[in-house]
């Protein structure tokens, strides 16, 4: 058996009202579902069950003291031909320390190394066929979009399901603890 995995920060349910009311006015946006709101660590993709097991040993002996975050502004991957939209993460030096942490236990499981720049950011919505000026206009209405800190204390190693036509089933494998 094999799990398609990653690590991730839950957004807080105290924020998903704010954040879903940014969601309209983007055609071809299919918008994420609130269960689904997180920032990514880092995804490991497909493993085996014994990988799996290394890895959740690994990331449970990360030992850093919870931060806060903030999500603010919003973009799109994809420069002229957009495939996801976002909302950015106010920069923070403890968690590009903790993507750094997540890196060397993906690694010390003999995984293939994360190739793409950290760039934290909350996927708003995967995109197909939405024009440039639509997406320009949403980054101008949201460009002073900033969510109240909040305090990160533990991170999530998550398995991800693709279901057809929806949105992909995200379950919480293990929690580790900020402390």
């Amino acid at each position: 058996m094999t799990l398609r995995l990653f690590a991730a920060l839950p957004v807080p349910d105290s924020l998903h009202a704010e954040i879903a009311r940014l969601q309209k006015g983007v055609p071809g946006a299919r918008w994420r579902p609130r269960e689904n709101f997180h920032i990514t660590l880092r995804f490991f993709g497909t493993v085996d069950e014994r990988q799996a097991e290394d890895l959740d040993a690994e990331l449970a002996h990360i030992a850093m003291p919870p931060f806060d975050l903030a999500l603010l502004r919003s973009g799109w991957f994809g420069k002229l031909d957009p495939r996801a939209l976002w909302l950015g993460v106010r920069p923070s030096e403890a968690l590009s320390e903790l993507n750094e942490k997540c890196e060397r236990a993906a690694r010390r499981c003999k995984l293939e190394p994360e190739h793409r720049n950290f760039h934290p950011h909350m996927t708003l919505a995967y995109l197909q066929g939405t024009p440039i000026d639509r997406l320009t206009r949403f980054a101008e209405r949201t460009g002073g979009f900033a969510t109240e800190p909040w305090r990160a204390t533990h991170f999530t190693l998550y398995s991800s399901w693709t279901s057809r036509g929806e949105s992909n089933i995200y379950e919480a494998e293990a929690d580790y603890p900020l402390l």
